[in-house]
């Protein structure tokens, strides 16, 4: 008898047909796709305004140019590493990401991380990027931002409802587009640029930058083999994760590097009565500003169907039931509209709510990623199939993630509304609890959860 759950219904490469289930595994035969179509499922999500955003931070927290690429490239290094390692299991399991969590965090204390990752992706992200893409389609028709805000985000939770094949579907074919129009505009901010200005605030700034960077990369980790888990078995699991890293670290740092390229050629930090779409887009020739506005809509739209899609399936990974119902499609729905009301909240003020959201996404997934890590050290490539399903409980999982998260953001978080223990008595050391985090849940993890995993081989 199999330790697995299958999921139950036919799906197979239907593409309008509502994905059946929610977070069991994929049966064999209903496995299909490629290895390297993930390149394309990790690289349209990144092409869209928040990511300019992010490295815009860069110049506008006071580095040179020069500094905000080496943090841009560390940052994005980071976060693309994890996500080849973490894609790999997708094709071996055929489970969603936050179900593989089980063996180092055991059933029902997994219900931690997926409740958090629930809340950051499928409410938080959804919520940044429609502001984005509500942004750019109010700049495009002149339109208010709220019947903007109320378009796209129909758009997206239509798209995430129906599920993973359109999404794949989606991710692929708009992606000529983005790179396209991207490429264009990018090349014309640089020509504009003044890259050899200098910058002070370094290191405090430059560590703050890179949790920023890191938190935006990685906030992507917890979704890693939600798209990797229709993938046939015969399929090979590093080339998936080699396509998927390669995907978030391209897009994400090429355009990154265009929106601190952007700020010294006079795009300005964004206030809370201007609309940062249209600051950026104001740097562009009239018929290319518009390109790259429809562009922006696209790119909030490929990554909000992963953030929603992706945020049902952590919720359901807490381990409610439902019985046959499509649950997965059905919370798909519920938490889009949540994430409506906290992104027309956000509109307000994007550059304080972009800024925290990303270092305090980094302060939980540092400590989840070290947990991970330590798991996967300690049983050395052994299969965890028999603990995805199973009623089993490892209690050095939540321990280590809970002490490290409080203690990391104690002492070393630095942002608008909490200043920890360090940065408070030295203004230029930055924030490194995303660091310290990782260090500090891999290393309690080894110790407690040791002895444990060494039974279970």
């Amino acid at each position: 008898m199999s330790d697995l759950e299958i999921r139950e219904g036919e799906y197979g490469e239907s593409v309008l047909a509502v994905e059946p289930g929610g977070i069991e595994a994929i049966a064999e035969r209903d496995r299909h796709g490629k290895a390297t179509n993930l390149f394309a499922t990790w690289t349209s999500p990144n092409l869209e305004f928040a990511t300019i955003y992010v490295g815009a931070l860069g110049v506008i927290f006071g580095l040179s140019f020069t500094q905000a690429v080496f943090g841009i490239i560390i940052g994005n290094a980071l976060g693309a590493f994890a996500q080849y390692i973490l894609t790999q299991d997708g094709p071996k399991y055929g489970v969603p990401q936050m179900v593989l969590g089980r063996p180092a965090f055991g059933k029902k204390g997994n219900a931690l991380p997926s409740v958090v990752n629930w809340f950051t992706a499928g409410i938080g992200w959804f919520a940044v990027n429609s502001v984005s893409g509500a942004f750019a389609l109010a700049s495009l028709t002149h339109m208010g931002n709220l019947p903007a805000l109320l378009i796209v985000a129909f758009v997206q939770i239509a798209i995430a409802f129906i599920g993973h094949n359109l999404v794949q579907k989606v991710e692929r074919y708009l992606m000529p587009y983005l790179v396209v129009v991207f490429t264009v505009a990018g090349v014309i901010a640089l020509t504009k640029s003044h890259l050899s200005a200098h910058g002070n605030p370094f290191p405090g700034a430059f560590i703050v930058f890179l949790g920023v960077v890191y938190g935006y990369a990685a906030g992507w980790n917890p979704f890693a083999a939600d798209y990797s888990r229709y993938l046939p078995t015969t399929e090979d699991p590093k080339k998936a994760g080699l396509s998927a890293a390669l995907g978030l670290f391209v897009s994400a740092s090429l355009l990154e590097m265009v929106g601190a390229a952007a700020v010294t050629a006079g795009m300005h930090a964004y206030g809370a009565t201007t609309n940062p779409v249209a600051d950026f887009t104001g740097l562009l020739p009239g018929w290319l500003g518009k390109l790259v506005l429809l562009g922006i809509v696209a790119g909030s739209i490929c990554a909000n169907v992963l953030n929603i899609y992706s945020g049902s399936m952590s919720f359901l990974t807490i381990g409610i039931k439902f019985g046959k119902a499509p649950v997965r499609a059905i919370f798909a729905v519920v938490f889009g509209i949540a994430g409506f009301f906290l992104a027309h909240w956000a509109m307000g003020n994007p550059t304080n709510n972009l800024e925290n959201f990303l270092l305090v996404l980094s302060y939980w997934i540092g400590p989840w990623l070290g947990v991970m890590a330590a798991d996967k050290v300690l049983r050395k490539g052994a299969s965890v199939q028999h603990f995805l399903f199973t009623s089993r409980e490892n209690i050095a999982g939540p321990v280590a993630f809970v002490i490290s998260v409080a203690l990391s953001i104690w002492l070393f978080a630095n942002q608008t509304y909490y200043e920890g223990v360090v940065p408070k008595h030295n203004g230029n050391f930055g924030d490194i609890a995303f660091p310290v985090g990782f260090v500090l849940a891999f290393g309690l993890y080894f110790i407690l959860g040791r002895t444990k995993v060494q039974s279970e081989k």
